[in-house]
């Protein structure tokens, strides 16, 4: 399965895991490169640049292939612009094959990334931030729907008119991402112009993650309607799982309160803890709506052979109806 992307980052398969705070480490993003995708390690699990040279150099103990580095640029209690600026600066130092960056533009590193050889994208969830982001010289876009975990653009436009309307606007590759866990979603993706999609909800059910079990299964159990979007009134949307916690969220902020009030609730810390001690109800889980089509917790190997299978079967039957 050859696109724009497998050939810019040297891999087999046109798949990229997202960024995940605590669970994109060396063990999974090891184990996603050694399938055929593009692993990722998240620059946010670490206090400074050493920790992430670290993490770098263990995951490259671990794989051989090519893997990536999602920074995620947004004002932090934790992290500070030395820190950032530390974070770039080893990834340039280490050589990784690309960088996932979202949140603000990374304009004052973009050349020093390029000068090391490196590929760098941003993940945007509008037409107009494309064409921005192919104007300052990023190498791709990852483009991310309103069904999407973490933090969607509260345009709020879905995957399936996103897609289009970024290939159709811009020069670079596109990448799509929100919805996706399945061969199906592939197929569906390349179909609408993506060079490749990106996981990070799906790749949190493989046997490489470091999740705890009691969470595996309870993803299993729910639905894709089983999540909601939180921090609407700080300007931060956030599609998260729903669960006791991010009931106690909306609430909060249905009473007017501020980020003082929250911030005890949405502590990085807080999921931590949950994803390691398995309390399903304990942290602001960022999860996408593609929970509904995850039923199964395979190898990290067995869901991308699994789902370029799928895609590949797809694509040949359909094209078949017009010949």
């Amino acid at each position: 399965m050859n696109t724009r992307i497998t050939e810019m980052l040297g891999i087999k398969y046109p798949i990229i895991c997202g960024g995940m705070l605590w669970l994109a480490v060396p063990e999974l993003a090891a184990a996603i490169s050694n399938a055929g995708g593009l692993g990722n390690v998240t620059a946010g699990n670490y206090n400074h640049g050493e920790e992430l040279r670290e993490a770098i150099q263990q995951t490259r103990q671990l794989t051989d292939k090519p893997f990536g580095v999602n920074i995620t640029l947004l004002p932090s209690f934790r992290i500070t612009s030395q820190t950032y600026d530390d974070f770039f600066r080893v990834c340039c130092e280490e050589k990784v094959a690309a960088i996932e960056v979202s949140g603000s533009p990374a304009k004052k590193y973009l050349e020093q990334v390029h000068a090391a050889g490196i590929k760098i994208f941003h993940k945007v969830g509008a037409v107009r931030h494309a064409v921005n982001v192919e104007k300052l010289g990023y190498d791709g876009i990852f483009a991310a729907g309103i069904e999407e975990g973490g933090h969607p653009l509260n345009d709020d436009v879905t995957t399936m008119v996103l897609i289009p309307r970024i290939v159709d606007s811009v020069d670079i590759p596109v990448v799509a991402t929100g919805g996706i866990a399945d061969g199906r979603g592939l197929a569906a993706a390349l179909a609408l112009g993506a060079e490749g999609i990106m996981m990070a909800t799906r790749f949190i059910n493989t046997h490489e993650c470091l999740a705890h079990d009691n969470i595996k299964q309870e993803f299993m159990r729910r639905q894709e309607m089983d999540t909601t979007l939180i921090c609407k009134s700080l300007n931060l949307q956030g599609r998260a799982l729903k669960n006791k916690l991010t009931q106690t969220i909306l609430e909060s902020e249905a009473q007017g309160n501020g980020i003082d009030d929250l911030f005890p609730l949405l502590s990085g810390q807080r999921s931590k803890e949950a994803w390691q001690n398995g309390n399903v109800d304990e942290a602001a889980f960022m999860i996408g709506q593609s929970i509904g089509l995850i039923n199964d917790v395979p190898s990290c190997q067995q869901l991308l052979d699994n789902m370029v299978r799928d895609a590949r079967s797809i694509l040949k039957q359909k094209s078949a109806i017009f010949n």
